[in-house]
C-alpha cells in the first residue's frame, strides 16, 4: 500500500486551527467527565466504562486533536506538534506524514478499509435482539458472569430459558469469543476471526460500536472530530446493549428493554435500524479517509 499524494494541502493559520483543537478539548472533556470522576473515586460503572475499558482508549488520548491527511498547521512547530509520532515539518508548517503513517500501519488500514466497505455493502440483519449478551451468562457459574456484582432481572433460570427459547443469530467474532461453553453450539453462526470480513452486517450493535475502534485504532490518520462522532454513537449503542441485556441496572438508572416478550423485540430492532443507518453513514465517512492512503 502506498500513500496517494494529496496535492493541495488545506493550510490553517494558529488562531483556527487552535480554536478547533480547543473545542474537541471541550467535546471530550465533557463526554467523559462522569467516567473521569467515577475513575478519581475508585467506582465501576457496568453500561459507560465499556468505551474505556474494553476499547482502550484514555480520555487523554481522544482529548489530543488531530486534522487527518492533507492538513497543514501553520506555527505549530512552536506548540510542539512537530515533534508528535507521524507528524512532519513542510514548509515551516505541520502536517501528518501520511507516507510514514502507511509505512507503520498500512496493513491494519487495508484491514479496516475491507471490513468497513464489505460491511456497508450488507443489508442490516435485526433478529438478533441483542441475545449475545444472555449467551455470555447461559449455564454459567456465579463467579464466570462478566458483571457478577450487578443481579440478573429474570434470576438464572429465567435467563438460561430465555436462551433456550430463542434462536441466536450472533454474526460478530468479538462478542461470540465471549459465550459460555454451553452457548457456543446454540449460536446459528460460528464466527471467527478469519471470517469477520465475510460476516459483518450493519445491523450488529458490537460492529456498530466498533466504528470507534477503527477510528481510534487509526489515528492520527482519521480526524478527531470524526473519531468523536464515532464515541458519541458507540456511547448510545452501549446504552442499547445493555437495556436488552439480562442484567438489573435499575441501580444505575437504566431501564430495561425486555426482549423477552414481543413487544421488546420489536423496539429493539427499530432502534437497531436507526442505528444501522447511522453506523453506516460513519463507515462511509471513515472509508473516504482510508481512501486517500489507498493503493
Amino acid at each position: 500500500m502506498r500513500a496517494a499524494t494529496v496535492t493541495d494541502p488545506t493550510t490553517l493559520g494558529l488562531a483556527t486551527w487552535t480554536a478547533r483543537a480547543q473545542s474537541h478539548a471541550a467535546r471530550v472533556d465533557a463526554a467523559t467527565a462522569a467516567h473521569r470522576e467515577r475513575r478519581a473515586r475508585g467506582e465501576a460503572h457496568p453500561v459507560e466504562d465499556f468505551l474505556f475499558t474494553y476499547y482502550g482508549t484514555t480520555p487523554a488520548q481522544l482529548r489530543r486533536w488531530h486534522p487527518g491527511p492533507g492538513v497543514r498547521l501553520e506555527d505549530a512547530e512552536a506548540l510542539d506538534r512537530a515533534s508528535w509520532r507521524h507528524y512532519r515539518v513542510v514548509d515551516g508548517a505541520v502536517e501528518l506524514d501520511v507516507a510514514a503513517f502507511v509505512a507503520a500501519r498500512g496493513r491494519a488500514v487495508e484491514f479496516v478499509r475491507r471490513l468497513l466497505s464489505a460491511t456497508v455493502s450488507r443489508p442490516a440483519r435485526l433478529g438478533c435482539f441483542g441475545l449475545h449478551e444472555w449467551a455470555m451468562v447461559y449455564r454459567a457459574d456465579d463467579g464466570d458472569v462478566r458483571h457478577d456484582r450487578v443481579p440478573l432481572r429474570l434470576g438464572r433460570a429465567g435467563t438460561d430459558e430465555v436462551v433456550e427459547r430463542q434462536r441466536i443469530t450472533c454474526s460478530h467474532f468479538d462478542a461470540f469469543r465471549f459465550f459460555t461453553p454451553e452457548a457456543v453450539s446454540r449460536n446459528a453462526i460460528q464466527p471467527t476471526r478469519e471470517s469477520q470480513v465475510a460476516l459483518e452486517q450493519p445491523g450488529c450493535l458490537h460492529a456498530g460500536m466498533d466504528t470507534y475502534k477503527w477510528a481510534t485504532k487509526l489515528s492520527p490518520l482519521v480526524p478527531s472530530e470524526l473519531a468523536m462522532d464515532c464515541f458519541d454513537l458507540a456511547s448510545q449503542i452501549r446504552r442499547l446493549d445493555m437495556e436488552a441485556s439480562p442484567y438489573d441496572l435499575s441501580a444505575w438508572g437504566v431501564e430495561p428493554v425486555r426482549i423477552e416478550t414481543a413487544a421488546g423485540r420489536t423496539a429493539y430492532a427499530e432502534r437497531q435500524r436507526a442505528f444501522a443507518e447511522r453506523s453506516n453513514a460513519l463507515r462511509h465517512r471513515l472509508i473516504e479517509v482510508l481512501d486517500t492512503v489507498a493503493p
